[in-house]
């Protein structure tokens, strides 16, 4: 594993003598406009393997991306490399639909500290909750991004974080009414504690999520990559692009169901990913989680 083949992979040309936040964002930005938050391997007979190697020629040779535990694993590996000082930490990501956040912890975060002030980094949660840059850990604070105002709120030692999305516009009404635009406000993302975990504490949850029938990661096959202007999603047939704040406090949504035979090229074009393997899409809801 090499710290320069890793930043081929990421395209990332800058200096990384400095350890400061204006190198550690760009350093994020770089790997989620490269590295897409994808579950492809479940759904091409694949397993994802919670292994630092594994990920490493998943994501930098094959030029794949990953879930959570790739991605970030691998990202703490770059920082930790780098000098950074990095620590593993385990959130439990809200379910909308059951208006309830995990029972069990299903996220890989980190915690990066820099001049004795904590920052959260998080280059794994895809679609539109991706923070575009390091969060500093303080509670209820707005911090204003491209993607929308995140904040963190603190109760008892408890953190949850939470985004103020932006109105949704779609140029064609006749798709995105069938396709749910978000409603805009407040949403909550996920909650977490400052516990330093181990990455062997997430072995269960690395198996549950890509075996179980309740598991949003087995019920629809999804791949997502920052743009420089908004986000690019493939979920099952749906293809949706994003271009954020595309005028005053409005989000640009269009979307477009494909055919199955668009949905290799679209994979090359739109996310520079070539499976292996046979990819079969899908997108149906979730069992309700026991």
């Amino acid at each position: 594993m090499d710290i320069k083949e890793y930043f081929a992979r990421t395209s990332y040309h800058g200096s990384y003598d400095k350890l400061d936040l204006a190198t550690l964002t760009d350093i994020l930005q770089h790997h989620i406009r490269a590295v897409p938050f994808e579950n492809l391997s479940i759904h091409c007979g694949e397993s994802i393997e919670l292994d630092l190697e594994a990920a490493y020629n998943k994501i930098v040779r094959k030029k794949r991306g990953g879930w959570c535990m790739e991605n970030n694993q691998l990202l703490s590996w770059v920082l930790k490399t780098l000098g950074y000082d990095v620590t593993l930490l385990g959130a439990k990501v809200y379910v909308p639909e059951y208006d309830m956040y995990a029972p069990e912890i299903d996220h890989l975060l980190l915690k990066v500290v820099l001049d004795d002030k904590p920052y959260i980094v998080d280059g794994a949660f895809g679609m539109a909750y991706q923070m575009w840059q390091p969060m500093e850990l303080i509670s209820g604070m707005d911090q204003p991004q491209t993607p929308g105002v995140f904040r963190f709120l603190e109760k008892s030692g408890v953190w949850y974080l939470e985004k103020v999305k932006r109105k949704q516009c779609s140029p064609d009404q006749s798709v995105s009414a069938s396709h749910n635009l978000e409603e805009e406000g407040c949403r909550p993302v996920y909650l977490f504690t400052l516990q330093p975990r181990d990455i062997e504490e997430f072995r269960a949850s690395n198996t549950r999520l890509q075996t179980k029938q309740a598991s949003l990661f087995v019920a629809k096959s999804i791949c997502s990559l920052q743009t420089t202007s908004g986000i690019r999603a493939l979920v099952g047939w749906k293809f949706t692009e994003m271009k954020y704040n595309y005028k005053d406090n409005m989000d640009l949504v269009e979307i477009r169901i494909l055919a199955d035979e668009e949905i290799e090229k679209t994979l090359k074009e739109k996310f520079n990913i070539t499976l292996d393997k046979k990819f079969v899409p899908i997108n149906r809801s979730r069992l309700h989680p026991s």
